[in-house]
């Protein structure tokens, strides 16, 4: 899993048709829904920050997000962009499974964008989830956004992002699932097509579990958040939530 997010780091956001664009879409939708849910949140913990996707519109709204990951690249590509941004952006690498070894508690843990669905077993996912737990303060929650995996497919799969504008040309993006059971390799393309030069083709492979989302819910719950629910309204991916009680 680190590996793929690595070598992804410098051009994950051709991923998005708009990544700034999609940047501000998801930060005005977990802006207000927050304020909604958690209205004293000031502290946010993004334990799967990519490049920054989430951590940044939300620091640029004023919260306080450290943004965690396991990917060390991904992480500087995120401090490179909120410089940019004139941001603030706390930083730190840490697995999903050990944050509670690198940080404390916030008002609200993130984890968007399908990271969950990298554990490859229910085992992982309760650790990472006890994880999750323990760094959110009483009366805080917890927010994470996955594929809805209404059933596990078979064979190979294509899914295309589209083409996307590069300095001198274009890229073409598009993954290749490859179903064993409930896992199923992916393999990420990205096709250069640069001005007079023959295209070039990288290719990003990671592993997924196609955990559907009614059996998160019920792992939430095992590890003691309350209120556990699906949101379907208006982010990009169902929402995850949960609560942790008041002491």
């Amino acid at each position: 899993m680190s590996d793929f997010y690595e070598d992804l780091a410098d051009c994950y956001h051709l991923v998005f048709e708009d990544w700034p664009a999609s940047m501000d879409r998801q930060g005005q939708w977990l802006d207000s829904f927050i304020r909604a849910e958690w209205p004293t949140t000031r502290t946010v913990l993004d334990a799967a920050c990519g490049i920054g996707t989430q951590s940044l519109p939300l620091a640029a709204r004023g919260y306080q997000v450290t943004a965690s990951d396991i990917s060390s690249r991904a992480v500087a590509r995120a401090e490179r962009e909120a410089l940019t941004r004139g941001v603030e952006l706390s930083t730190s690498v840490a697995d999903l499974r050990a944050l509670s070894q690198v940080h404390g508690q916030f008002d609200l843990v993130i984890a968007c964008d399908n990271a969950l669905p990298h554990l490859l077993c229910d085992e992982d996912l309760l650790q990472a989830l006890r994880e999750c737990y323990a760094c959110v303060r009483p009366g805080g929650g917890c927010l994470f956004s996955v594929r809805d995996y209404a059933e596990c497919g078979s064979g190979s799969q294509v899914h295309g992002y589209g083409v996307r504008k590069v300095a001198d040309g274009r890229a073409i993006v598009f993954q290749v699932w490859d179903w064993d059971d409930a896992h199923y390799d992916l393999a990420l393309y990205m096709v250069e097509e640069l001005a007079e030069n023959p295209p070039e083709t990288q290719v990003f492979r990671t592993r997924y579990y196609a955990v559907g989302t009614d059996r998160l819910l019920l792992l939430m719950r095992r590890v003691g958040f309350e209120n556990v629910r699906r949101v379907d309204t208006g982010f990009y991916q169902p929402v995850l939530v949960g609560s942790k009680k008041c002491a």
